[in-house]
C-alpha cells in the first residue's frame, strides 16, 4: 500500500488551495467548483494533498489548533529566506526550534489559519 494523499476540511477551498499554490510551491492538479469543493495539490515529488470544504462535516477551527499538535511540514534549503517570503504573503510564523540534531523547525499558519511547517535539515530523512 502507498499513501496518496492527506486531506483537510477548510471554510475557502478555493483560496487555501490557491495560497498553497501561489506559496508553498504545489500546483492545482484537480479542483471542482461544485460541493465538496475538492482541490487536490502535488508538489514535484508526486505528495498530494486534498483541500475541500464539507459542510456537513464539521470544519476544525484551525486557527486555534497549535500547529506544533497538527501541520503539514515541507521543506527548505534556506529557512530565513523562505521565512521572509511567507511572512509577505500573508504567512504567521507561531513558533520555532534547533533540535539538538540541528534540525530547524518553523511553525506557521496560512492566512486562512492552516497549520504547515518549514523544516531545513542538515540531511533529510530519506
Amino acid at each position: 500500500m502507498k499513501l496518496e494523499h492527506s486531506a483537510i476540511n477548510v471554510k475557502d477551498a478555493k483560496a487555501v488551495a490557491q495560497w498553497w499554490s501561489e506559496h508553498l510551491g504545489m500546483r492545482i492538479v484537480m479542483e471542482s467548483d461544485e460541493p465538496p469543493f475538492m482541490h487536490f495539490l502535488a508538489d514535484d515529488d508526486g505528495a498530494m494533498m486534498e483541500i475541500y470544504h464539507m459542510a456537513e462535516a464539521e470544519v476544525p477551527d484551525w486557527a486555534n489548533i497549535d500547529p506544533q499538535s497538527i501541520h503539514f511540514a515541507f521543506t527548505t534549503k534556506d529557512m530565513d529566506a523562505e521565512q521572509a517570503r511567507l511572512e509577505a504573503g500573508g504567512a504567521e510564523v507561531v513558533a520555532g526550534r534547533t533540535s539538538p540534531a540541528g534540525d530547524r523547525l518553523l511553525f506557521l499558519r496560512d492566512p486562512y489559519g492552516t497549520p504547515f511547517q518549514l523544516v531545513q535539515r542538515p540531511r533529510p530523512l530519506l
